[in-house]
């Protein structure tokens, strides 16, 4: 079962929304509460004006001849007016409940008086409608007394709520526009403070990124927190772990060299030496020095592969000639060229690339290693290096069997060859590793005339010198060779 993807998270997003969530939450619950409160504030502010209007109508009333009675003028409700925009309605009910004056279409009061009242009185205020509107209803128990009679009547005054509605309204505009100002402010100053804080850490990702493939020195970023301290700390650890590790690899390469060459070549010499000798003891001694060759072949492309990554870090690359390179090659291999009796052709126009000697050389080397040993005695050997706008090109062309379905499978695979006695497996394997460090492209397929397979062609494509490594695709993008 293959492990869960663990999406990476952002850290910034992470801090600000721990930090904003809760401050917004809070702002609206203080929004609420502060609504509630106005609107409080708003009722308790307004019934007064009713209880002072229920109780002016109160002070009105007398009896007369038995009755109660109420002179009660427009003015008296309108002075309690809040605004043009409201409406003000009453209602009297004498001592046993009875319609006395006003609007006898107003509902009468059906509740009871609170036992702990907000006001000296014996009053209850309470949301009704009336007419088709909401009125808030103030219900006054009004004591009346006379020289005939005395009782208790009931005052019901009634306000439209258009004021208290649109006053409730800009009270919650207004609540909402500032607390969207402070959470902006907030949102603002958060997002501030937190890319400060993180901007360390864009330090220290921007100094990793500046280096180069092999610099493991350690990191420096003055001004760093005291919480990234043991960070870069533990970081610098592990490069003096890694860059012993490559040290320790180095000298390795540089011993083994030393170490496996010497002894292959004292013993091929005495190999060499002994054939000189009994006749009887020849063919054994020729199988050994075939052993023997394949040892030290196979000693130094293994040391070849090795010495790839450390050539890397050895130092800048420099802008070569690819054409002298692969002149210099071709010289070193002219005696197998000509054993095998070849047509060899070379058309080298000057080309630069980006890149080491070591690795061109080596590059070169291998590929037409390759195509001499497959091409047949008296067959044809061809060589180009061409500059070209998308970047330089070193083809070789043999004149060899082609690749079969086989060796299409096992491409660039090390120890993979199709010569068991002569060849080690790695010289493709070499060649993708070169190219792939010099950002090269290589490309090998079967090389058609007349309908059939007349050989073999190893093409590489280097990026522009000024473009550098990394920028073509990579080797080995077409599998079509052979090790």
């Amino acid at each position: 079962m293959s492990p869960a993807v663990v999406r990476a998270h952002s850290l910034r997003r992470y801090l600000l929304a721990w930090i904003i969530a809760p401050i917004a939450l809070f702002v609206v619950v203080d929004t609420v509460s502060l609504y509630r409160s106005a609107l409080k504030s708003i009722h308790l502010a307004y019934d007064r004006s009713l209880l002072a209007s229920a109780r002016s109508i109160g002070e009105l009333l007398q009896v007369r001849q038995g009755r109660l009675q109420a002179d009660v003028p427009y003015a008296a409700l309108e002075i309690f007016e809040a605004s043009t925009a409201s409406r003000m309605y009453y209602r009297i009910d004498g001592f046993g409940g009875e319609f006395v004056s006003g609007y006898e279409d107003l509902p009468p009061y059906r509740g009871r008086i609170p036992q702990l009242p907000v006001y000296a009185a014996l009053v209850d205020f309470y949301d009704a409608e009336f007419r088709g509107e909401r009125v808030r209803m103030a219900a006054l128990y009004q004591p009346v007394a006379s020289a005939e009679a005395r009782g208790v009547a009931r005052v019901q005054v009634a306000e439209t709520l258009e004021v208290r509605e649109r006053l409730a309204r800009e009270i919650l505009v207004d609540t909402l526009v500032r607390q969207a100002l402070l959470l902006l402010v907030v949102t603002l100053v958060t997002w501030t403070v937190v890319t400060r804080a993180l901007r360390p850490l864009e330090s220290l990702r921007g100094a990793l990124l500046e280096r180069g493939p092999h610099g493991l020195e350690p990191v420096a970023v003055p001004g760093l927190p005291q919480e990234l301290q043991p960070l870069v700390q533990a970081l610098n650890e592990l490069m003096r772990r890694v860059r012993r590790s490559v040290e320790h690899q180095r000298r390795f390469v540089r011993d083994a060299s030393h170490q496996l060459r010497t002894p292959l070549a004292v013993l091929k010499t005495q190999v060499q030496n002994a054939l000189r000798g009994s006749p009887s003891a020849r063919e054994p001694l020729v199988e050994m020095e075939r052993t023997v060759d394949r040892a030290v072949a196979l000693a130094n492309q293994m040391l070849a592969l090795a010495k790839v990554e450390q050539v890397q870090g050895e130092g800048p690359m420099e802008h070569l000639d690819l054409a002298e390179s692969v002149r210099e090659v071709a010289l070193e291999l002219a005696p197998l060229i000509a054993e095998k009796n070849l047509d060899f052709e070379l058309d080298a126009r000057r080309a630069t690339v980006l890149a080491h000697p070591w690795m061109l050389r080596e590059l070169a080397r291998n590929l037409l290693h390759n195509a001499v040993r497959e091409s047949p005695m008296g067959g044809s050997l061809r060589v180009i290096v061409e500059p070209a706008e998308e970047g330089p090109r070193f083809i070789v062309r043999d004149s060899g069997p082609g690749i079969s379905a086989a060796v299409r499978a096992h491409l660039f695979e090390p120890f993979h060859t199709t010569h068991p006695n002569t060849g080690s497996g790695l010289g493709l394997t070499i060649c993708k590793e070169i190219c792939a460090s010099l950002g090269a492209e290589l490309r090998l397929a079967d090389r058609m005339e007349d309908g059939r397979v007349a050989g073999v062609e190893a093409a590489v494509r280097f990026p522009p010198p000024a473009q550098g490594p990394g920028a073509a695709t990579g080797a080995g993008e077409h599998p079509d060779g052979r090790s």
